[in-house]
C-alpha cells in the first residue's frame, strides 16, 4: 500500500484504534480493523521450522502445547556451520512457502545472537561466535524468507548472551565491543537483506531495557542503518510502555488484555505522549501487514516431502568431520558395524523451548542405513540420564567387539540445553563418556557422531579414530549422517564457534550469568577465536575447523596493491585446488591481522570474508574477495566512528581460526583527520607522526644529544626512552628547561595545525 493511503488510514482512526494496533489482539495474532479493512495477521516462532499452534489448543511461547506438524530444519547452530548463505537462501524460501502456506505473515527468525559462552542454553538456536558468520548466515536465510513476501524478524535485539535471569539482567558493554561483536551482526543483515521487522531482547543493555532503549531502536537500527519496518517485543519482554514507544517500540507482544493500550491512550491525552509518536508506529505497523495481506499466495502447499529432502541436503553440507585418523570414514563396503546409542534410533535434532517443531516427519539414522550397510544395534545408554545402565553397556560393548567398526551416537539430552536456564559444564552426561570409552578400549575403529547444540568436552578423544559433528541437524539428520559415514556425501560443514579444551579456557569463564542481575562483559572485543588465538591458548578444535575426505591446497595469493587507503577497495584473490581423488567443497577463510605496531589493542586476526567452492578432483578454482575500508576498521570510542589505522596489515588466507596457509601484507593509510594532539598527549605517540617528528622531535633532539649517560649513570637510555615515551607534553619542562605554558600553547598549535 501506498504511503499517502497508509497515513490516511491512520488519519480515520480513533485514538483507541491506535493504540490497540501497537499490541497484539491474542498470543499469536495482531489486531484487525474491519471498517477500515485493516487484516488479522499472524505471526510464528521459527526460526529453523513454522511452530503454528493452534488457538484452539492453548498458545504459548514456550513449546509447552503442541503446533501443527511441520518440517524441522537444522537449528542454527548446525546451521551455520555450512558457511553457505546461499544454501541457507533456498531453506528461507521453503520457510517462506510454509508460511504462505499456512497463512503466517511474519516468521519469528532467525536467532542470530553472537555466542559469548558455550553455557548460554539458547546456543542451539544461535549461528555463531563471529558477527560476520552469522550477518552472512542470517541475511541468507532472511533474503530467502522474504522473496515469498513474508516477513522476517531477526532476534533477539541487543546483547542477549544468556539465559539466566534474561528478563532483568543488564548486559554491561562498552561502546567498541558492541560495535565491533555484538551490533555488527545486526548491522550486517539490516543493511543487506532489509528483513521486515525486527525483536528487541527481554535484557537490559547498559542498565537500560532494550524494549525501550532509544539509543539501539531509533538512533542506530533506524537513523544508522535505515531499518524501515517495525520493531516487535519478545513475548513478555516490555517494561514500561509508553517510554518504549517513545524509544521505538511499535508492537508489544503478546496481547496485554488491553491493558497497556489505556496506558497509551492515557499518556497521549494527558500530554506525555506525542501522538505522532503513535501515529510512526502505526505507519510502520500498517506498512508491513499490508506488504504480506497484498501479496497473499493463496495458491501455496506446504510441499513436506520436498523440504523434508532440502532439511537433508541443508544438513549434509553442515556436518563437520572433525577426525578420521587413517581415513576411517567413510565405511566401507563388507565391513560389519556396531551401530550404537540411543540417538542412533531416537536422534536429538533440535532444541527445546519456543523452537520446537511439530516435526512431520523424523530420519534416524537406523532408519538411512537399512539395507546399505550390515549393521547391529545396541542403545548403550538411557537418554538423558547420567547414570550408566550396567546391561545396555555391556550388551554394547559386546557388540562392538564382533564387529569391524563402531559407530557411537551420542550428545547432549534435552536436560542438559534448553531455553529457559543455561548450562554448568561442558560435560556430556557421564554414561555416553562411559560408553565411548568401553567401546573404545575393545574395539580400536571407533566412530562417534555428536548430537548437540554447543561445544562439549571430549575425554575420550585420543581413543577414538573419528568423529563426526552433527549438530541438532533437523528431522533428515539421519539421512545426512548416512550419507556423510557412507561416503555418498563429503563433509563440509566447517566449526562456526571454537571448541575449547576446558570451560575455565573460556574468556567470560570468571563474569558469565553471575548471580545478580549485573553481566559485566569484560573480555570486551576477545569473545571466542579473537581470545583463543591472540593468547595463543591451545583449543580442542578452532574456529572455522573441518576436515574432507579430499584434500585442498592454496596458491597465488594476489593483492590488487601494496598500498591502498581506506576510500580504497582492496581486491584478494587466490587459488584453490582440490588435490585429492574426491569431489569436495572447501571453505576458505579470509582473515585480516592489525598492524604489529599498532597502537590500538586488537584481536590477533579476525575474520573479513569466506567463500565455500565445491570442486571435483584436480580442479583449480581462483577464489576473490573485495575489502572495504571496514576489513581494516575498529571503532573509535573518542570520534564514535569506524576509523582506520595507518599501518601494515596482513591478509591471510586460513583453513580456520588457527591453520593459515598464506598470507601478504598490505599498507593502509587512513585519510581520517588526525586526532588533536593536547597537553596530556604523550610525546612518544606524538613522535610517531611525521609532524610530530618534524616539530616535537627537533625540539628534543638538541636536549636528549647533550644529556650525557655513563656506565654507572642512573639514568640508562633505555629508561630515558621508556620515559620520554610515555610522558605527556605537559611534562615537558622535566626535558627542556625553562618550558612555560605559553611554550605549550604554542607547541600544541603547532603541531595541530
Amino acid at each position: 500500500m501506498e504511503e499517502a493511503k497508509i497515513r490516511e488510514l491512520i488519519s480515520q482512526m480513533t485514538l483507541e484504534e491506535k493504540a490497540g494496533l501497537c499490541s497484539g489482539e491474542d498470543f499469536w495474532h495482531l489486531k484487525h480493523i474491519d471498517r477500515l479493512g485493516i487484516p488479522r495477521v499472524q505471526v510464528s516462532d521459527g526460526p529453523h521450522g513454522l511452530r503454528k499452534q493452534d488457538e484452539s489448543g492453548g498458545a504459548d511461547h514456550l513449546g509447552l502445547n503442541e503446533s501443527i506438524p511441520a518440517v524441522c530444519f537444522p537449528a542454527g547452530c548446525a546451521a551455520a556451520a555450512s558457511f553457505d548463505p546461499e544454501l541457507l537462501e533456498q531453506m528461507g524460501e521453503a520457510l517462506g512457502e510454509e508460511c504462505q502456506a499456512e497463512n503466517i505473515s511474519t516468521i519469528l527468525g532467525p536467532a542470530m545472537n553472537i555466542k559469548r559462552s558455550p553455557l548460554c542454553g539458547r546456543n542451539f538456536e544461535y549461528y555463531s561466535e563471529d558477527p560476520l558468520l552469522a550477518s552472512a548466515i542470517a541475511s541468507g536465510l532472511v533474503s530467502g524468507i522474504q522473496s515469498k513476501n513474508v516477513g522476517a524478524c531477526p532476534k533477539h535485539f541487543l546483547a542477549n548472551s544468556q539465559e539466566t535471569r534474561r528478563m532483568s539482567a543488564s548486559s554491561n558493554i562498552d561502546e567498541r565491543t558492541l560495535r565491533e561483536i555484538y551490533l555488527r551482526g545486526f548491522e550486517g543483515v539490516v543493511k543487506s537483506a532489509r528483513p521486515w521487522t525486527m525483536m528487541c531482547s527481554y535484557n537490559r543493555i547498559n542498565g537500560v531495557y532494550a524494549s525501550e532503549n532509544r539509543t539501539y531502536l531509533t538512533e542506530i537500527l533506524r537513523n544508522e542503518w535505515g531499518f524501515d519496518g517495525y520493531v516487535m517485543s519478545d513475548w513478555g519482554a516490555v517494561n514500561e510502555r509508553v517510554p518504549g514507544l517513545k524509544a521505538g517500540l511499535d508492537l508489544e507482544m503478546p496481547s496485554s488484555g488491553g491493558e497497556r493500550d489505556r496506558e497509551i491512550v492515557k499518556a497521549v491525552q494527558n500530554g506525555t505522549l506525542d501522538e505522532t509518536v503513535l501515529d510512526e508506529a502505526c505507519r510502520r505497523i500498517l506498512r508491513i501487514i499490508f506488504r504480506y495481506a497484498e501479496n497473499r499466495d493463496e495458491s501455496a502447499k506446504f510441499q513436506y516431502r520436498d523440504d523434508h529432502k532440502l532439511a537433508q541436503k541443508v544438513e549434509e553440507n553442515c556436518i563437520v568431520l572433525l577426525k578420521n585418523e587413517g581415513d576411517l570414514l567413510p565405511l566401507q563396503k563388507g565391513q560389519k558395524v556396531a551401530l550404537l546409542g540411543t540417538y542412533a534410533q531416537k536422534p536429538r535434532y533440535q532444541g527445546g523451548g519456543s523452537s520446537h517443531i511439530h516435526s512431520w516427519k523424523v530420519t534416524s539414522a537406523l532408519d538411512a542405513l537399512r539395507g546399505k550397510l550390515d549393521f547391529t544395534y545396541a542403545p548403550g545408554f538411557v537418554d538423558g540420564q547420567d547414570e550408566t545402565d550396567a546391561a545396555l553397556l555391556q550388551e554394547a560393548v559386546s557388540q562392538a567387539q564382533a564387529a569391524d567398526v563402531a559407530v557411537i551416537f551420542a550428545g547432549l539430552p534435552d536436560s542438559f540445553e534448553s531455553e529457559g536456564y543455561d548450562r554448568t559444564h561442558l560435560h556430556m552426561p557421564a554414561c555416553q563418556d562411559a560408553l565411548i570409552e568401553a567401546v573404545a578400549a575393545v574395539q580400536p575403529n571407533t566412530v562417534v557422531v555428536l548430537h548437540n547444540g554447543a561445544p562439549v568436552e571430549m575425554p575420550w578423544l585420543s581413543k577414538v579414530k573419528a568423529v563426526l559433528e552433527a549438530y541438532l541437524g533437523g528431522q533428515a539428520v539421519g539421512g545426512a549422517e548416512a550419507a556423510v559415514l557412507l561416503g555418498d556425501v563429503n563433509p563440509s560443514g566447517r566449526l562456526p564457534e571454537t571448541f575449547p579444551q576446558r570451560l575455565e579456557d573460556t574468556p567470560c569463564y570468571l563474569t558469565f550469568a553471575p548471580h545478580g542481575d549485573e553481566v559485566d562483559y569484560r573480555e570486551g572485543v576477545f569473545v571466542g577465536y579473537r581470545y583463543y588465538e591472540s593468547k595463543h591458548m591451545p583449543v580442542l578444535f578452532p574456529f572455522g575447523f573441518g576436515l574432507s575426505y579430499t584434500t585442498f591446497a592454496y596458491s597465488d595469493l594476489k593483492l590488487s596493491a601494496p598500498q591502498i587507503d581506506d576510500t580504497d577497495t582492496l581486491t584478494v584473490s587466490v587459488c584453490v585446488r582440490n588435490t585429492g581423488d574426491r569431489q569436495g567443497k572447501e571453505v576458505v577463510q579470509l582473515y585480516v591481522a592489525p598492524p604489529k605496531d599498532g597502537h590500538v589493542v586488537r584481536p590477533v586476526r579476525e575474520l573479513r570474508a569466506f567463500q565455500k567452492v565445491d570442486l571435483a578432483p584436480g580442479q583449480t578454482v581462483e577464489v576473490q574477495f573485495a575489502l572495504d575500508a571496514r576489513a581494516f576498521s575498529y571503532w573509535d570510542t573518542d570520534t564514535h566512528a569506524w576509523r582506520v589505522e595507518t599501518g601494515t596489515y596482513t591478509v591471510e588466507i586460513g583453513k580456520n581460526a588457527h591453520d593459515i596457509e598464506l598470507l601478504a601484507p598490505v599498507t593502509v593509510q587512513s585519510t581520517a583527520k588526525p586526532k588533536p594532539f593536547s597537553r596530556n598527549s604523550t610525546a612518544g605517540d606524538i613522535l610517531r607522526t611525521p609532524r610530530g617528528q618534524e616539530v616535537l622531535g627537533a625540539l628534543l633532539k638538541a636536549r636528549m644529544q647533550s644529556r650525557v649517560t655513563t656506565e654507572d649513570s642512573a639514568v640508562s637510555e633505555q629508561m630515558q626512552q621508556g620515559m620520554l615515551e610515555a610522558m605527556p607534553l605537559r611534562a615537558m619542562r622535566m626535558l627542556v628547561p625553562d618550558f612555560s605554558e605559553k611554550d605549550l600553547d604554542a607547541l600544541l598549535a603547532s603541531l595541530n595545525a
